[in-house]
């Protein structure tokens, strides 16, 4: 299999967090693939993605699989062990209810950061609703922290680790940790993980926007 990867993208990571949890790492190969929303689209990963985006996975046989969701449930499926996606009914839905939550927040911090890179360009109410979901998505995930930890780790995990892998990497003046300390715990714990540590998120100088301030802060406003 091939899988268009970089090691700063969240969405990656969780479909790589689950390769490592299925020991899949070693049939699968990694094509670094730079793709960013405000650049022309990388001609390599079209080939693969019509959508321009990663990642992006080509099995070995059938299409190219895209979107992250997808992609992991697709590796749940080939490699049933160990499970992501409970198969119970009311196990499933809370998983998929973690992820979509967790997606969504990095959604909101991988286009808030674009939306602020445009400089005099950016509109002041985008970037206002942007924060104003972030600070309430994070308070929702750490008021269910308890049932996180009660849960055995699954997608849903996965999801929460790379949002919040995203806060400590673009985001690191924001004070999450502070205005949500049993958050950060829980993530901290959930570092120690094998398949958490092995994706930590790296800055391999890639970046083609630069350096961008970002105004999130939680201390402020919660």
């Amino acid at each position: 299999m091939k899988l268009h990867w970089s090691p700063r993208s969240p969405f990656v990571r969780k479909v790589m967090i689950v390769l490592h949890e299925k020991g899949l790492v070693d049939r699968v190969e990694l094509v670094r693939s730079v793709v960013v929303l405000a650049a022309p689209a990388n001609p390599d990963v079209l080939v693969d993605n019509p959508l321009g985006k990663i990642p992006a996975l080509v099995p070995d046989e059938g299409p190219a699989l895209f979107d992250s969701r997808v992609i992991c449930e697709y590796l749940d499926g080939i490699a049933p062990e160990p499970a992501m996606i409970p198969a119970d009914f009311d196990g499933r839905i809370r998983c998929l209810r973690w992820q979509a939550l967790a997606d969504g927040l990095t959604d909101i911090l991988v286009l808030w950061r674009n939306e602020v890179a445009g400089g005099d360009y950016a509109n002041p109410k985008i970037c206002g609703s942007y924060e104003t979901k972030a600070l309430a998505t994070v308070a929702r995930l750490d008021a269910e922290v308890p049932d996180l930890a009660a849960t055995p780790f699954g997608l849903g995990h996965a999801a929460a680790v790379c949002a919040l892998g995203q806060l400590d990497f673009r985001y690191g003046g924001s004070g999450w940790r502070e205005a949500h300390p049993a958050l950060a715990r829980w993530y901290d714990e959930m570092g120690s993980r094998p398949s958490v540590a092995a994706t930590a998120i790296e800055d391999d100088g890639a970046a083609i926007m630069g350096d961008v301030e970002m105004p999130l802060r939680f201390g402020r406003a919660s």
